[in-house]
């Protein structure tokens, strides 16, 4: 007959049950005997076993509350402080591991069939961004998560889930070859040895893993995986690109507008005459010669639509004219600044690659840590002014946080913000849903480790970017197609694609000035201006080519 075999936490459960009931009789049948023997005052068995079952359960007491023989007394204190330390055991160690165990038998030990499944291996913020987006189209998926409290988390969340460590249960992969793609997001070694179990049960598709150590990215390849990447090092990478025109320029083409025009950005303040109104009271086009194509907003570009578009306080403004003409706009708004040193601010692992990355491209760089370190230029914490004001933030042309932990960039955000509202704030986020609080506390981009691994990710699996990190820029010549024989500021063009007609080229020169009779002609190449997406629009709509 085989022997029935019990978990850890029925049997902790079944002595438990096992030796209180035993425990309350010895103290009872104890306490008769010092009652009698101590006391002069015999207690019968079962005011005994009352008595032992009140004070365990430090419930209190009924006629017995006094004792005069001071061994008596030591035994009832004893008792007392057992029952006292027994309630705060007993929950703890013996309840709840059972009642958690009876939830952990619900959850699921096994993959189910994989046919055109996505596989993720440990959840984490690298990957959430994915999984969110994976969910919300449909894509089928399961997350193998070795932690039972991380998998009870992700099944109330409404994610398929299996319970599983594959160093303690090697098979727990079988049937996996028939998966869409796997990613793995554990630690390193686990990550090694999860792509070449997939790979002994059968799996030839992609396995992409994310890594913490970069030099463990060629090691991970050679066991067999796809392609392996550095969350914390894509972050970095992402963020100094925003912060550095010579890195990732602010607009693509830009050439394109010769010396006639130029770029420039302005922070709309609350208190600025441009606040709140709408592009058709303000006719920037008509009286300064400016084409205002767009507005930052929450790390969001949103393109200029017409004469209805409402500036908003707070804003960044993307505006496109001659040079005196944007000098004009700038008594209006005050520029965003484009000259002094990159502040980055925290100097752990993103910090250390992002400063690595601008001295490369050749900024100058300042660097704030509350340690001692090389490296280091200034040492504080970044709420005090002293350290502002020693970091040269008002003087700086962007600001960098790297600062490990959400709640203290939120708040840096804020401080930062209320000592140089000029400044332009890039802040790093480790978890994508603290990315709204950053833009709220007065950031101007902030990018999350998930959002910009979830891209990459999303680039192998989908084949394009399916998770919108960064709204690249771009000019761009065009021929006119049906915009010939119309003046290049005619209404409607904004409004129909989202894109701005900024300029044209006629005889290869640039011009952005256009008197009210100019029309386009056939041989004219049009300048526009704004996304990708809205370039696109903006083709189809008037049967416009690149050149």
């Amino acid at each position: 007959m085989v022997a029935l075999r019990l978990k850890r936490s029925t049997r902790r459960l079944l002595v438990l049950l096992t030796a209180l009931p035993a425990a309350v009789v010895v103290l009872g049948m104890l306490y008769g005997l010092g009652m009698e023997h101590l006391e002069g005052a015999p207690r019968g068995f079962w005011e005994g076993l009352e008595w032992a079952s009140e004070t365990l359960s430090t419930t209190g007491y009924g006629k017995d509350a006094h004792w005069n023989h001071p061994v008596m007394n030591l035994f009832v204190v004893l008792v007392q402080l057992c029952g006292v330390l027994l309630i705060f055991l007993i929950f703890p160690i013996f309840v709840l591991p059972y009642f958690e165990e009876r939830f952990e038998s619900r959850l699921i030990r096994r993959l189910p069939k994989m046919d055109g499944r996505v596989l993720f291996h440990c959840y984490g913020p690298a990957v959430e961004s994915l999984v969110d987006e994976l969910q919300r189209s449909r894509t089928p998926f399961v997350i193998l998560e070795p932690d039972r409290v991380a998998a009870r988390a992700l099944e109330d969340r409404g994610f398929p889930v299996v319970l599983g460590n594959l160093e303690q249960n090697p098979q727990i992969l079988a049937g996996v070859a028939n998966a869409r793609a796997l990613f793995t997001n554990a630690d390193d070694h686990v990550d090694a040895t999860f792509i070449m179990s997939a790979r002994e049960q059968g799996f030839t598709g992609p396995i992409y893993a994310l890594a913490e150590n970069p030099l463990h990215r060629a090691p991970m390849v050679q066991v067999g995986a796809t392609a392996v990447y550095t969350p914390s090092h894509v972050l970095a990478a992402a963020l100094a690109a925003r912060a550095s025109a010579r890195i990732s320029p602010s607009a693509e083409g830009l050439h394109a507008l010769d010396e006639q025009a130029g770029l420039a950005e302005y922070r709309v303040h609350p208190e600025s005459p441009l606040a709140k109104r709408r592009l058709g009271e303000l006719h920037l086009r008509e009286h300064h010669g400016i084409n205002l194509v767009g507005q930052w907003q929450g790390g969001r570009f949103i393109a200029s639509r017409g004469p209805d578009t409402r500036i908003a306080p707070g804003a960044i403004l993307v505006a496109i004219g001659s040079h005196e003409n944007l000098l004009q706009l700038e008594a209006l708004a005050a520029p965003i600044p484009r000259t002094g040193p990159i502040v980055v601010a925290g100097f752990g692992e993103v910090g250390r690659k992002v400063d690595e990355m601008l001295k490369d491209a050749g900024e100058t760089t300042i660097i704030i840590d509350a340690q001692a370190q090389p490296g280091v230029d200034v040492v504080g914490n970044l709420l005090q002014q002293s350290t502002l004001e020693r970091g040269q933030l008002r003087s700086a042309g962007t600001l960098v946080l790297a600062l490990s932990d959400d709640s203290a960039g939120v708040f840096a955000t804020a401080v930062v913000r209320d000592y140089a509202p000029q400044v332009r704030l890039i802040a790093r986020v480790n978890r994508a849903n603290n990315v709204p609080r950053l833009y709220q506390a007065g950031a101007d981009f902030a990018l999350s480790v998930g959002q910009v691994a979830g891209q990459l990710l999303a680039h192998h699996l989908f084949g394009e970017s399916a998770l919108l990190v960064d709204q690249r820029l771009q000019c761009m010549r065009m021929t006119p197609g049906t915009l010939v024989g119309t003046h290049p500021w005619q209404p409607g063009v904004r409004e129909r694609s989202g894109a701005s007609l900024v300029g044209l080229q006629r005889d290869g020169k640039a011009m952005v000035k256009f008197p009210p009779d100019f029309c386009i002609e056939a041989d004219d190449l049009i300048i526009v201006f704004g996304t990708a997406a809205s370039m696109a629009e903006f083709a189809r709509e008037f049967r416009a080519a690149p050149r």
